[in-house]
């Protein structure tokens, strides 16, 4: 297990992992499993420090109050798996979380407001409306129905000749109110036209490499 466990600590935090010293507020963990559910999943190794070094934990302390982060914390619930690891007379708690087809998941902070996150690289990152409002739809029984009109053209005419967009830009360019914007960029989304591009401090939109723009036309008409 000592193997396992410092193979994972040499790959050091990423999309997938994140080492946490020690839990001494649920509401902080919650976080973490919120961005792992609501993203790729992922793993939390309780007792490990930022820079890799071991500092272990009280383990069935450490695992209530990761239970307390998933069951109360956040919402809806989140599930996840443990394993104890033994090293040099520590314990290393290794927490699991699946991707969830039920997001999104949001963590309440110190001031009780629900808050959705991300995993994007090592890092917990706020949701914006975009993408709350794509994961609410795409686990929605209803279909997306798409005008695509001379607003849908511009933007992806847009995106032919630019690397990514924002929706205010968008709204800009097509002179569309910033709600149409946003909407129609939440449809492209959920069709996986488009995907996130993410900047130091916002969220913008590019063209998904699998999208074949002629065959899109092709099934299209401009009204």
């Amino acid at each position: 297990m000592s193997k396992y466990l410092l193979n994972l600590i040499q790959q050091g935090e990423h999309q997938k992992q994140d080492f946490k010293y020690c839990i001494s507020d649920s509401r902080k963990i919650a976080r973490s499993l919120v961005a792992f559910a609501n993203t790729d999943g992922g793993r939390l190794l309780v007792g490990v420090k930022d820079n890799g070094n071991i500092a272990g934990v009280r383990s069935e302390e450490e695992y209530y109050m990761v239970e307390a982060a998933a069951r109360i914390y956040s919402k809806p619930m989140i599930g996840f798996t443990t394993k104890q690891h033994f090293i040099d007379g520590k314990t290393v708690l290794e927490v699991m979380i699946e991707p969830s087809k039920d997001k999104p998941h949001y963590a309440v902070d110190e001031n009780g407001k629900w808050l959705a996150y991300f995993r994007n690289d090592d890092e917990n990152r706020l949701a914006n409306k975009v993408m709350l409002e794509v994961w609410k739809k795409q686990k929605s029984a209803d279909g997306i129905l798409i005008n695509y009109s001379e607003g849908e053209k511009i933007l992806l005419d847009y995106l032919a000749g630019h690397e990514k967009i924002s929706v205010s830009k968008y709204a800009r360019i097509a002179h569309i109110p910033y709600k149409k914007a946003e909407q129609i960029i939440i449809n492209f989304r959920v069709l996986n036209i488009l995907k996130d591009c993410f900047a130091d401090s916002r969220i913008d939109y590019c063209i998904n490499e699998e999208f074949d723009r002629q065959e899109w036309d092709n099934n299209s008409r401009v009204r």
